[in-house]
């Protein structure tokens, strides 16, 4: 049974998911006071195809709602995984609906 766990690392700015000890991929982003802006996520090819990435995605968004952070979904991964996961729409201002097809 495979392990895994996803963690913040502030000092990189991006949230980073460990399968069995080895790092799996990452989603960077940028904060700035009340706002956190995803921008780059990947997820290394030896880890594909095992659904890494949106558990990812809602591990670090979850976070992003405890801290009560804004969302901004600049990167297309993460863009996607929100435009299927509208119970996660809440995180980005209404007001920007519509600049990231939500």
């Amino acid at each position: 049974m495979t392990t895994t766990t996803v963690a913040d690392n502030p000092e990189k700015s991006r949230y980073e998911i460990i399968s069995d000890g080895d790092l799996a991929g990452f989603a960077e982003y940028n904060r700035h006071e009340n706002e956190i802006a995803f921008i780059h996520t990947e997820i290394d090819p030896r880890f594909g195809g095992q659904g890494l990435g949106g558990v990812l995605a809602r591990a670090a968004l979850d976070d992003a709602r405890t801290h009560e952070l804004v969302v901004l979904p600049y990167c297309p991964f993460i863009r996607g995984w929100l435009t299927k996961h509208p119970e996660y729409h809440d995180l980005v201002p209404a007001a920007q609906h519509e600049r990231f097809g939500l």
